[in-house]
């Protein structure tokens, strides 16, 4: 079985000016509607990739995107996601705080949480969905280029968080 870390860029792609001033305009229209906006990511994603739900313990048995909707656990934890990507964006002329950030990010999700990193690739494909879906007007092809180029810095940074921890996959039938 090959690691993901075997994948992985020796750097992220870096963000040029132009891309990182989309960048936060985008998000400065999606950011006024976070937690609604991260309830759908969340919905979304637990409704595609039900082994996703395995660890969160307050929702995991879930199956109606209407009671998850109305779940506080749900709607915390699409705050703290989407929180997350805010400091990103703040912060995206600073790296040191981004790779920061995002590590910090990282060893909690490998260390406390034990999620394959995985996830944060499916997740940042479904958030990317939902915001091309719920702000067609804001996210033409051009736009979700530059923000799938941040969603691979993004992994690109957490999955670096991992291998810094000694990550080792665990298999499915384990958990």
């Amino acid at each position: 079985m090959q690691r993901e870390e075997d994948d992985r860029p020796e750097r992220a792609e870096p963000l040029s000016d132009a891309e990182r001033e989309i960048i936060q305009d985008t998000w400065a229209r999606v950011y006024e509607n976070c937690e609604d906006v991260g309830v759908s990511v969340l919905i979304r994603f637990f409704v595609n990739f039900p082994s996703a739900k395995q660890y969160f313990s307050q929702f995991q048995d879930m199956e109606d995107p209407e009671e998850m909707e109305r779940s506080s656990q749900l709607r915390h934890h699409a705050r703290r996601v989407m929180n997350a990507i805010n400091t990103v964006v703040e912060n995206l002329h600073d790296p040191e705080k981004v790779s920061s950030v995002l590590g910090l990010v990282g060893k909690a999700h490998a260390l406390k949480h034990k999620v394959e990193p995985m996830y944060f690739k499916v997740l940042s494909g479904v958030m990317l969905e939902v915001l091309s879906e719920d702000f067609p007007e804001f996210f033409p092809t051009e736009v979700q280029q530059v923000w799938s180029k941040l969603m691979g810095a993004i992994y690109w940074h957490v999955t670096g968080a991992y291998t810094e921890v000694g990550w080792v996959q665990v298999s499915s039938s384990a958990v």
